[in-house]
């Protein structure tokens, strides 16, 4: 179930919720909230390996899944996305809203049944996959407010524009091993190149505007919005740098920056909730 993206995606969808105006911690709910959004996630991530189980068997960073591995069979992995993806809509359903799990299952068929046979087709793929990726945040907004307002939809705008640096830098690193597997995830021709690091630079330069928007929707205040401005300038650096060196070490520290970017942000605009 990638426990370590499924924890991202739970997360970002926890912060989503909580910053929901008039919305208070309450620890049941966020528990609720992590369990449905783990299940959700999981039972996308599992139906993704049973699609990819063959190429996985031909990249070093995926041969010891469950799936390649032998130790799970393509049925037995089946049963799990199915019993966990309905068991975390109809969390979701019964604890918050169908809206939060109508958009559930959209980002777990866009996910499991979209975006990973696309991977093989064109680089496209990671322009759809952005929006499941963008999708747990405004889940989380949507169980809170059960509506789809312009706060969610700004949460929405900063996780979709993170996710190209963010995953073209992880392109770059495994170039060899999705060459391989026959996925197209760069977006220009011919390997990592200066294109892809200059469009990795302009996504990241996006995302500084796109960091205000919280504080601009009165979501947050003033101190966040300086955070996210600084954060947005520091994945900009990193992004800039790939395009300088355009080497694997640069985009080591981009596809890091990253993480480091989204977690800032995330907990500076909760911190600093209006």
């Amino acid at each position: 179930m990638k426990f370590n993206l499924t924890f991202m995606v739970v997360f970002s969808c926890v912060v989503g919720y909580l910053l929901v105006p008039g919305v208070e911690f309450n620890l049941v709910k966020v528990l609720l909230l992590f369990a449905g959004g783990l299940l959700v996630s999981g039972s996308a991530n599992t139906i993704n390996q049973v699609w990819e189980k063959n190429t996985d068997k031909l990249m070093a960073r995926t041969a010891n899944r469950p799936l390649p591995a032998g130790r799970l069979s393509e049925t037995e992995a089946s049963v799990v996305a199915v019993v966990t993806g309905l068991a975390g809509i109809g969390i979701m359903a019964y604890s918050f809203n169908w809206l939060s799990a109508v958009l559930s299952l959209i980002s777990l068929v866009l996910y499991g049944f979209v975006y990973t046979p696309w991977k093989k087709w064109n680089s496209l793929a990671v322009l759809v996959g952005a929006i499941p990726g963008a999708l747990p945040p405004l889940i989380g907004w949507a169980a809170g407010a059960n509506q789809l307002s312009e706060g969610g939809w700004s949460l929405f705008a900063i996780q979709f524009l993170w996710q190209f640096p963010h995953f073209w830098a992880i392109a770059w690193i495994a170039h060899q091993d999705y060459t391989k597997a026959g996925f197209k995830l760069l977006p220009a021709a011919g390997g990592p190149n200066k294109m892809t690091a200059l469009q990795s630079a302009t996504y990241a330069l996006l995302l500084i505007p796109a960091g205000l928007a919280p504080y601009l929707l009165k979501i947050s205040g003033s101190i966040s919005a300086i955070i996210c401005i600084l954060a947005g300038i520091f994945y900009l650096y990193r992004a800039v740098t790939l395009y300088r060196k355009c080497d694997v070490p640069a985009a080591r520290k981009l596809m890091f920056g990253s993480y480091i970017y989204l977690v800032i942000v995330q907990l500076a605009l909760l911190a600093d909730k209006v």
